[in-house]
C-alpha cells in the first residue's frame, strides 16, 4: 500500500502516533528528507486526526548494519582463486553533485557516511588501514547535470589497466537485493569484469539477517525507552531529528513546456 493510504488505515485504527523505518541508512535528500516530505504529504492528505509519524535515525555505521555487511564480503572473497589479492570495492546510488554537497548539517555527509560505513566493513574483513574503493552506481538525469564519479564500470576498467587480478563489490549503499543491485552489479558490471579478466565476485547486501532485523527493535528501543545508541567508530550515532534546513530539494529546471513564453 502507498503512505497515504495506510496513514488513512492507521487513524481509522485508532493509531496516534508511529515510528517509521527507512530502507536507506544515508542521509541525502533522496535518502531521508524526501521520506520525510512524501510522510508529511500523507498526513496532510489524511487530514485531522492523522497519526504523528518520527522517522527512525540513520544507521550507516550501526553493528547491525556493519557486521552482516563485512560477513558478505567475506564470503564473496571466499569465491575467488585468489582472496588475498581482491581490491574492497563499495558502491552506492550516485547522486547530483548539488544534492551531495547539501547532505546534512554542513554538507557532504552523504559521501562522508558512506566513507565511513565502508572504512568500517573493510577494517572489519582485513584489519586496521585495510584498502578500500568507494564508486558509484545507477546515475540518471541528463548528462549535462553533474553527478559522483566513477561509474563502477568505468573503475573496473581502470583497475584491471592498473593491473589488478580481481575484486569484491559490496553493495554498502543498499540493504536489500533489489534490481539496481542485481542488474548494475550482477549483470553490467559483472560482464565488465568478464571482458576485462578480472576475477570477480559481489558481496551480499544486509537483507533480513537476523542482525539487521534486531537493529530495527534496537532503533525503536532506542526512541521509546532510551535504550543506549549504538554506532561504530568516531562518527557516532546520528542525530534523531533532521535539522530543518538540511538536504534541500534539488532546484527543479524548468522544462521548454513550463518555461514563460
Amino acid at each position: 500500500p502507498l503512505v497515504e493510504d495506510t496513514v488513512a488505515t492507521m487513524r481509522a485504527d485508532g493509531v496516534r502516533r508511529a515510528l517509521v523505518f527507512v530502507t536507506s541508512a544515508l542521509t541525502s535528500y533522496s535518502g531521508c528528507r524526501q521520506y520525510q516530505d512524501d510522510l508529511a504529504r500523507a498526513r496532510a492528505a489524511v487530514g485531522e486526526g492523522a497519526p504523528e509519524l518520527e522517522k527512525l535515525r540513520h544507521y550507516f555505521n550501526h553493528p547491525g548494519f556493519i557486521e552482516p555487511a563485512a560477513d558478505g564480503v567475506r564470503a564473496a572473497l571466499a569465491t575467488l582463486p585468489s582472496p588475498a589479492d581482491a581490491r574492497l570495492v563499495f558502491t552506492a546510488h550516485s547522486i547530483p553533485m548539488s544534492m551531495e554537497t547539501a547532505s546534512g548539517p554542513g554538507g557532504h555527509l552523504y559521501t562522508a557516511q558512506l566513507r565511513e560505513a565502508s572504512r568500517l566493513v573493510a577494517e572489519s574483513v582485513r584489519g586496521p588501514g585495510a584498502d578500500f574503493d568507494l564508486v558509484w552506481q545507477s546515475r540518471s538525469g541528463p548528462p549535462s547535470v553533474p553527478w559522483l564519479e566513477p561509474d563502477i564500470s568505468d573503475h573496473l576498467t581502470a583497475l584491471a589497466a592498473a593491473g589488478t587480478k580481481a575484486v569484491v563489490v559490496s553493495p554498502v549503499g543498499f540493504v536489500s537485493d533489489h534490481v539496481e543491485v542485481l542488474w548494475d552489479l550482477d549483470e553490467e558490471a559483472a560482464e565488465t569484469a568478464a571482458e576485462l579478466g578480472l576475477d570477480y565476485a559481489r558481496a551480499a547486501t544486509v537483507g533480513t539477517d537476523p542482525r539487521f532485523v534486531a537493529m530495527v527493535g534496537q532503533l525503536v528501543a532506542e526512541r521509546r525507552s532510551g535504550a543506549p545508541k549504538l554506532a561504530l567508530g568516531p562518527m557516532g550515532p546520528s542525530h534523531d531529528v533532521c535539522p530543518l534546513d538540511c538536504c534541500p530539494a534539488p532546484v527543479r529546471r524548468p522544462t521548454p513546456a513550463s518555461r514563460p513564453a
